[in-house]
């Protein structure tokens, strides 16, 4: 391998990394020109659940029976508990269980 081709991943990180900041950046300054109305805030508010379904569903609906299992123990254990980490555990200790029985 040559030189300039061992650079290339080092240069597609660094071109990643810096897309990523200018996007970020250009977020800050997008919203510090948009008034916070009722309504915007109401959307930002729920942005983050929005992201988190848009995540979940697409994984979830290829992963079978076991990936639902393993959403709903999450979502009870979060409902219960409120610690996100020990419901991430025990949402996958399910999938885990569930596809250890030998269902999808």
């Amino acid at each position: 391998m040559s030189a300039p081709e061992a650079m290339l991943p080092l240069v597609a990180i660094l071109a990643m990394a810096a897309a990523t900041w200018l996007v970020r950046m250009a977020g800050y300054w997008i919203m510090g020109r948009v008034p916070l109305t009722p309504f915007v805030r109401a959307c930002l508010d729920a942005l983050p659940g929005t992201i988190v379904v848009a995540t979940i569903v697409p994984l979830a609906a290829r992963g079978g029976l076991s990936a639902w299992i393993g959403i709903a123990v999450a979502a009870g254990a979060m409902v219960l508990m409120k610690r996100d980490i020990a419901a991430l555990a025990m949402g996958l200790g399910a999938v885990v269980a569930v596809r250890a029985l030998g269902l999808p």
